[in-house]
């Protein structure tokens, strides 16, 4: 095929492909169900606000000098170590509640 041959169908696919608008966002959103409509706008600020601390802490890993897979199961390794100093806080707070409550029953009686 010559070239002015290709030249012709690339403009013709193109003008083909090119002439239906494409979808908004709000197109899209018009055309679900009205239920998904709903969930869909409740949650949209969580996703938000997750997709926004992804990024923040893809940015502060891309800082170190490691590759961001490590530094990301470092950060992770630390968030888990303090939510287990945190429950074990909690757990010993909740058994020094139950055992004042123990004593002012006792008191009390």
């Amino acid at each position: 095929m010559s070239k002015a041959g290709l030249y012709i169908k690339m403009f013709a696919t193109h003008a083909t492909l090119s002439k239906h608008p494409r979808a908004t966002v709000t197109d899209l959103r018009q055309k679900y169900n009205p239920d998904l409509q709903r969930k869909s706008l409740e949650n949209r600020q969580g996703r938000q606000q997750d997709f926004d601390n992804f990024v923040t802490k893809l940015k502060e890993y891309s800082k170190s000098d490691r590759p961001i897979w490590e530094a990301a199961a470092q950060d992770e390794a630390r968030t888990k170590a303090n939510s287990a100093e945190e429950q074990k806080r909690l757990a010993a707070e909740i058994q020094k509640r139950r055992e004042e409550i123990k004593r002012q029953a006792i008191n009390g009686q």
